[in-house]
């Protein structure tokens, strides 16, 4: 009986386990949300993507207090050696705007810098479900996301999807 019910448990767990897809357009809400710029500045994130249109982007979402964030810079800043024609877009989740400045300065950030007002609380944080930082996307030149999610600069989906 015990072995039936394991059973029973296990294809419950199976037909419950829909994959979902990782999207390849952003949605109209993420693509309408806004962010501020280093000047202090609004900027919907449509306008970021359309600042690098026609490059490959990755996208970096990340915080200056998050440790794993910050180990992972060495690898982005590997990253931007090895793929110097990549666009380095950060998003940042910091607790302010102030420690979001300090925070690119103080660990040498190199890239396009933009800081998420309402934090995890926004249409492009509710598109992109974010469930642990740092969060790394990568966009192509068509501006298809071909990366969705993955939380290492190393991984090989990652690194794959940059040499294309």
């Amino acid at each position: 009986m015990k072995k039936i019910i394991v059973l029973f448990v296990i294809f419950l767990t199976v037909l419950s386990c829909k994959s979902k897809d990782a999207p390849t357009k952003f949605s109209q809400e993420a693509l309408n949300d806004t962010f501020v710029t280093l000047e202090g500045n609004s900027i919907a994130f449509k306008d970021i993507l359309e600042t690098h249109k026609d490059k490959t982007i990755l996208i970096d979402i990340w915080a200056s207090w998050c440790s794993d964030c910050l180990k992972g810079m060495k690898k982005v800043k590997e990253l931007q050696a090895n793929y110097p024609d990549v666009a380095y877009v950060f998003l940042s989740l910091d607790r302010g705007k102030e420690a979001w400045r300090k925070g690119i300065k103080k660990y040498h950030v190199e890239g396009d810098h933009y800081y998420m007002p309402s934090g995890k609380k926004c249409d492009f944080a509710d598109f992109v479900n974010i469930s642990w930082i740092p969060r790394y996307m990568l966009i192509n030149k068509a501006g298809e996301i071909v990366v969705f999610n993955v939380i290492e600069a190393d991984d090989n989906k990652l690194i794959e999807a940059l040499k294309k």
